[in-house]
């Protein structure tokens, strides 16, 4: 039970950090705006759209659940809570995460030998840590992205400790739990991808070493590669891939997010009607086509026209229901008119036809223009009139395939939700295409549509479907020819997250007053405010403790030279270590340096706009590594004095234990006016007042 007892502590201290005055401000803080409301769509079982994979969001709806919060409030930023809304309740679930971190980090620092002191320095970094402990008090997500973060590593630890015990039970239950611990981390945000990378490249080095054991038999080392293979690729695709599946399941009905699904997944959606409408059709049916590429809109035009260009009316993709996404197929201006009373002209391969803009009359038009963004292709616009117009008017339909009946050769009329069609400009032989270019300000910022010269047949953004259609002469639909499979949907929603978090971009027309550049974060430049900063009410501010932030940023410094200073110690033949102690310093140095290096880097290549808040799993692993180096110079140093280790010991953790203190009511909330707190402006960037 002894061994024990510090573990014990700090899960109480950190029971008290992470709940104390947890609902003290009574409004929405911050993101809890977009979270909390999507936790209110999984009660309500609405279909909705977001770039983050489902678990952690589902666990938001969950804790709402379990607090008998029935969906009934969408969250506006800054709004007072409702007395029906059990937000206390759900933040204290939502803070069980954050608590558990402290606990593990405990952990962690056993199963990776650090030394007593060691031990304590690392878990008091991170029970004192501001901010992670004000991002674990509210409905977000960043709590469990940690959270499976932390259990990432710690199970990886766990697991490197049972190689001498191959195949026993120990050494598959950690492989398992790493790999299950991968699928859920991954599953909450991509950021977890990193961490994901960081125990393949263990894995990978574990296998190379193994691969150069001479007596180890072959068999053996085969069944090294299948444990890997299922426990850290199959289990945790198999996770990530359930989290989807009952994301699915749960959100059965119509709901903001439908545009961003393909059109036979929108039709099994309750309160849908694309499976009632026409399944076939024809000439003056009146419909909307849905772009295929992955993250595809609706065709769309409306009334303001291009300011560069023709000048004339714009046509482009929206992902939003609106009914200037509905168009109507025309004869050309040499055919018949359109007779109501008439035969029905179904819609074949090959048709030419004309595509009329229902809301304002006006033709699916292209010419010889240059597309105001994608300056290869030539411009799209709407053009003309009922009685004006021209045969750049006219567009060839081209069946691609159907998703139901397969190859085009094997079906004669067009279906609307499952045919793939390409829509060829019948003059110049360009392609409708909506890619992922977004128009300036003056188009709304919607996605660019153009008309593409290169006949590429295998590009999906020059493909297009029928979604919905109306045409009070032909029959109602039936849902039972309609099915999605399962794959598809993933794929195609993992896609359209993707597509999505690339565009979210720096809006150069818009400032940004909380975005922070990466270069800020390591030796924390930059605080951010989280709600309203009036002089009343109750203000939350993410800075985190100067003394963890610095010295874990610093020990990266000091490891590069100590490692090359060793390294170059060896090559003179001078050994500083023990038996084992030099590979345990790299084993350790591998997980801090690799993980800081793999969550860290990544986010100075990348386009989108970035924050503080995305530091946080970084954080982790320069903290291990100030364990590290404080247990290499200091704790486990046969040169210093068991009182010299104590003065140490007892500076740094005075230091860490003291600065959060003097900054806790940035996390557990400022009354009053900021500027009552003097002298906490410790770096002239911050802005707490």
């Amino acid at each position: 039970m002894r061994p024990h007892v510090p573990l014990i502590i700090y899960t109480f201290l950190s029971l008290f950090t992470r709940l104390y005055r947890i609902g003290a401000n009574n409004s929405v803080v911050w993101d809890e705006a977009h979270f909390g409301k999507f936790g209110a769509y999984y009660l309500n079982r609405t279909f909705f759209f977001d770039v983050h994979p489902p678990l952690g969001k589902m666990l938001v709806g969950l804790a709402g659940a379990l607090s008998g919060f029935n969906g009934s409030f969408d969250y506006p930023s800054g709004t007072v809570y409702p007395d029906h809304v059990p937000y206390r309740a759900m933040r204290v679930m939502l803070a069980l995460p954050g608590i558990a971190m402290v606990p593990l980090a405990w952990g962690t620092a056993v199963e990776l030998r650090f030394s007593w002191w060691g031990r304590h320095v690392v878990t008091t970094m991170v029970l004192c840590d501001l901010a992670w402990l004000v991002i674990s008090r509210f409905v977000l997500l960043d709590s469990m992205l940690l959270f499976f973060t932390f259990t990432t590593v710690y199970c990886l630890a766990c697991f490197n400790n049972q190689q001498r015990r191959p195949f026993d039970d120990d050494w598959w239950i950690w492989l398992t739990l790493t790999g299950i611990s991968i699928g859920c981390v991954a599953s909450v945000k991509w950021v977890g991808l990193f961490v994901t990378a960081l125990v393949g490249l263990y894995t990978v080095e574990d296998l190379w070493n193994k691969f150069g054991d001479l007596k180890m038999p072959f068999r053996t080392y085969v069944r090294h590669w299948v444990a890997r293979i299922l426990c850290l690729i199959v289990v945790p695709f198999c996770v990530y891939a359930l989290c989807f599946k009952i994301h699915f399941l749960i959100l059965n009905q119509s709901g903001p997010g439908d545009s961003q699904m393909s059109s036979l997944f929108q039709a099994h959606l309750e309160g849908n009607d694309f499976a009632k409408n026409p399944l076939e059709p024809a000439v003056g049916s009146k419909l909307t086509f849905k772009n295929m590429g992955y993250g595809g809109g609706l065709l769309h035009s409306h009334v303001q026209t291009y300011p560069v260009g023709s000048q004339q009316q714009q046509v482009t993709c929206y992902h939003y229901k609106d009914e200037n996404n509905e168009w109507i197929i025309t004869p050309t201006w040499e055919d018949e008119p359109y007779d109501e009373n008439g035969p029905l002209r179904y819609l074949k391969d090959g048709d030419v036809m004309r595509i009329v803009h229902a809301s304002t009359g006006r033709n699916l038009h292209s010419h010889n223009v240059v597309a105001p963004v994608t300056k290869l292709n030539n411009e799209v616009s709407a053009y003309g009139n009922a009685t004006v117009g021209d045969s750049n008017d006219y567009w060839a339909i081209e069946v691609v395939d159907d998703f139901l009946r397969g190859k085009k050769g094997k079906f004669d009329r067009i279906h609307s939700l499952s045919t793939r069609l390409r829509l060829k400009h019948q003059n110049s032989g360009c392609y409708l295409r909506a890619a992922n270019a977004v128009l300036p300000q003056w188009g709304f910022k919607q996605v660019e549509v153009s008309c593409d010269k290169n006949n590429n047949p295998m590009d999906e953004h020059t493909y297009w479907n029928i979604e919905s259609h109306w045409n009070s002469r032909l029959p109602a639909g039936d849902q039972k020819l309609y099915r999605s499979p399962f794959f598809r949907d993933f794929w195609h929603l993992n896609v359209a997250m993707m597509t999505s978090n690339n565009a979210l971009v720096p809006d150069q027309d818009k400032e940004d007053s909380i975005a922070s550049s990466p270069f800020e974060w390591p030796f924390l430049w930059n605080g951010m405010r989280m709600n309203g900063w009036q002089n009343e009410g109750i203000k939350y501010y993410l800075v985190g403790n100067a003394i963890v932030w610095w010295s874990s940023s610093f020990s990266l410094i000091v490891w590069i030279g100590t490692t090359f200073w060793h390294f170059a110690r060896f090559q003179r033949k001078i050994n500083d270590f023990a038996p084992g102690e030099w590979n345990q310093y790299l084993y350790v140095s591998k997980i801090a340096f690799g993980g800081w290096f793999l969550h860290y880097i990544p986010f100075l290549i990348m386009g989108r706009v970035t924050y503080l808040h995305h530091y946080l799993p970084t954080l982790w692993f320069s903290v291990l590594m100030v364990g590290l180096l404080f247990d290499h110079f200091v704790f486990k140093s046969r040169r210093l004095t068991q009182k010299t280790k104590w003065i140490v010991f007892s500076l740094i953790m005075g230091l860490v234990v003291g600065t959060f203190w003097f900054f806790r009511s940035c996390a557990w909330g400022i009354e009053g006016p900021a500027s009552d707190l003097k002298g906490r402006k410790w770096r002239p960037t911050w802005n707490i007042y």
